[in-house]
C-alpha cells in the first residue's frame, strides 16, 4: 500500500515537474519576446529622435525664432509658423475641451438610452477617423461657403480631432469618482449639477487635465486637416480670418524642396514639434501621474 502510495506520489511529482518546467520555459520565452519587442520599439524611437536631433539642431538659431519664412537663399525663420501653430492649437483646445467635457459629463451622469449610445459610438468613431477626412469636412462646411482659407477653419478641424479624446477621458474619470462622494453631496442638499461641478470634477480634475494635454499632443503635429483649412502663409499673419502658417504645413512644404536652407528648416521644425509633443507627454506621465497617485 505504501509502495502504491509512493508510486502515486512519484507519478504526481513527475507530472508536476514536467508541468512546472513547461511553464518555466513558456515564461522565459514570453519574457524574451517581450524584451525583444521592447528593444525594437526603443531602437526605432531612439533612431528617430537621434536623426531629428542631428539633422535639426543645425538650424536652431535666433533667426529661426524671430524671422518669418522667406524665399530660398534669404535668411528665413519659422516665427510665423510657430506662432500660427500655437494660435490654432490653443483655439482648437478652447473650442474642443469645453464641448468634450460637457459631452463626457452627459455620458457619465445623464446619458441613457439610444442617444447616449449613439453619442458614445460617434465619439469612438472620431477617435479613429483619418484626420484628412476631418479637413475635407471643414473645407466643405467653412472654407467653401466663406470663399477663403482661414486660421479659424484650421482651428475647427483640430478641435474636432481633440474632441473625442476629451470626451473619453472625462467620461472615464468621472465614472471612477466614488459613488459615496455623490451621495454625500446630494445628502447635504446640493443639486445634481453642483455635485458634478464642485465635487466630481474636482475629484477627477487630474484625469481630465491629462486628457486635455493628450488632446494638445494629438493635434499639435497634424498636417492633413490644415492643408484644406488654414492652408499656410509665407507672410506674418495672426488673423483667424486669413490663411495662417503652421509648423506641420511648413515642414510638409519645405521637406520636399530642392533648396538646402528650406530642407534644413523642415528638419528644425520637425525637431521643435517633436520636442513639444515629448514635453507634453512627459508632463502628463510624470507631473499629473504623481498627483493622481
Amino acid at each position: 500500500m505504501s509502495e502504491g502510495n509512493g508510486s502515486i506520489r512519484d507519478d504526481g511529482w513527475k507530472v508536476n515537474s514536467t508541468l512546472a518546467m513547461r511553464r518555466r520555459l513558456m515564461d522565459r520565452l514570453a519574457t524574451v519576446l517581450s524584451l525583444l519587442a521592447t528593444s525594437v520599439a526603443l531602437i526605432a524611437l531612439g533612431s528617430i529622435l537621434f536623426t531629428l536631433v542631428v539633422r535639426g539642431v543645425g538650424g536652431l538659431s535666433l533667426i529661426t525664432f524671430t524671422h518669418s519664412t522667406a524665399s530660398p537663399g534669404q535668411e528665413g525663420g519659422l516665427a510665423n509658423a510657430i506662432v500660427g501653430s500655437l494660435i490654432q492649437t490653443a483655439m482648437a483646445i478652447l473650442i474642443g475641451a469645453p464641448v468634450g467635457m460637457m459631452c463626457g459629463i452627459y455620458l457619465s451622469d445623464y446619458g441613457r438610452g439610444w442617444l447616449a449610445s449613439t453619442t458614445r459610438f460617434v465619439s469612438d468613431m472620431l477617435l479613429s477617423a483619418p484626420s484628412i477626412l476631418i479637413g475635407l469636412f471643414i473645407y466643405q462646411l467653412v472654407v467653401v461657403p466663406s470663399g477663403q482659407f482661414s486660421g479659424l477653419a484650421g482651428s475647427l478641424a483640430l478641435a474636432i480631432l481633440a474632441l473625442p479624446i476629451v470626451v473619453r477621458t472625462t467620461e472615464d474619470m468621472l465614472r471612477l469618482v466614488p459613488i459615496s462622494l455623490r451621495e454625500a453631496g446630494i445628502g447635504l442638499g446640493a443639486s445634481k449639477w453642483r455635485v458634478i461641478v464642485f465635487i466630481c470634477l474636482r475629484a477627477a480634475k487630474t484625469g481630465v487635465l491629462t486628457g486635455i494635454l493628450l488632446a494638445v499632443a494629438r493635434v499639435a503635429g497634424e498636417t492633413a486637416p490644415l492643408l484644406f483649412t488654414s492652408l499656410g502663409n509665407l507672410d506674418w499673419s495672426v488673423s483667424l480670418t486669413r490663411p495662417m502658417a503652421s509648423l506641420p504645413v511648413t515642414i510638409y512644404q519645405y521637406a520636399g524642396s530642392a533648396f538646402e536652407d528650406w530642407v534644413q528648416l523642415a528638419w528644425t521644425g520637425a525637431l521643435l514639434v517633436t520636442l513639444g509633443v515629448l514635453f507634453i507627454n512627459i508632463l502628463v506621465r510624470i507631473g499629473f501621474g504623481r498627483k493622481g497617485a
